[in-house]
């Protein structure tokens, strides 16, 4: 059985908090080029062009590209031949947060408790999605979340008469309440099926796919441009500004539901929507 010490692990969390807030996906700044072609309103061709002058001067001044640093999402796919070595993983991963939080001079947006709002002061602790997979190797998502996309998600328990226009509707729906609030173009993620709560955790994992990048099941992706076009024919424009790029991608998973429901989640993430991963091997032991 191959081996990873968690000071490894807590460097490397380290790492993936201060790039996911430095450095945006070249995916994102891709889909920002490619809208600026197709974007009418002179006012959300500006603030496109303002967009990625933010993400090229973050990148270059080694800053964050926004003062919402976010909560840490940490996807962890351990592989179950590894042997986690000196201490907790989830110890290893939170002081990899605390770290990156300081030494990247992200703000600290994490309250120990949702009545009394008393800050922790380091960002910690993450949230933390665990799953085994074969293999002798630990692949590591760090995705910061702000809240200003966040609190814009919803979910839906419909009842399976509402078909796929039904789950379609409230896709849309969603995104137009939450007009400019989640600082458009967004990429909108949904999950639907499963339960109540693993919708909600497709919904969000969909966010982690490149933008551009389909499903990559045709009737799905289909789904995903039909959404897509409706979104963007709402008229929420760039910043809520108005305009025909309200989104860049609409990514949908599925996951097998119940006879008598269907979940529909929507997580919506903001134009600068980040995430870093890292991989590592486990080694023979020290």
């Amino acid at each position: 059985m191959k081996e990873i010490y968690v000071d490894e692990i807590t460097s490397a969390v380290e790492k993936l908090c201060i790039e996911s807030n430095y450095d945006l996906g070249s995916d994102i700044m891709t889909g920002f080029e490619k809208a600026l072609q197709t974007e009418r309103s002179p006012l959300g061709i500006e603030v496109m062009e303002r967009l990625i002058e933010n993400a090229q001067v973050a990148r270059q001044e080694r800053v964050p590209m926004c003062q919402d640093t976010g909560m840490a999402i940490i996807f962890v796919e351990l592989g179950q031949d590894l042997h986690v070595v000196g201490g907790a993983l989830t110890e290893a991963i939170n002081e990899g947060v605390r770290l990156g939080y300081e030494k990247g001079y992200l703000r600290k947006s994490v309250v120990s408790d949702p009545f009394e709002r008393i800050n922790t002061g380091d960002n910690t602790p993450a949230i933390i999605h665990y799953d085994i997979v074969p293999g002798d190797s630990l692949r590591l998502i760090v995705a910061p979340k702000g809240f200003g996309s966040e609190n814009m998600g919803g979910l839906k328990m419909c009842k399976p008469s509402e078909g796929l226009e039904g789950a379609m509707q409230f896709v849309v729906d969603t995104v137009d309440r939450a007009g400019g609030n989640p600082c458009p173009p967004i990429i909108v993620g949904v999950g639907v099926g499963g339960s109540m709560e693993k919708a909600t955790f497709l919904a969000k994992k969909s966010l982690l796919r490149a933008v551009g990048k389909h499903n990559p099941e045709e009737r799905l992706a289909k789904i995903e441009e039909e959404l897509l076009s409706r979104i963007n024919r709402l008229g929420i424009g760039p910043q809520g500004f108005g305009g025909v790029t309200t989104a860049l991608a609409v990514n949908v998973e599925v996951y097998p539901t119940h006879i008598a429901g269907m979940p529909v989640a929507v997580n919506i993430g903001c134009h600068a929507t980040r995430h870093k991963e890292i991989v590592i091997q486990g080694r023979n032991g020290r």
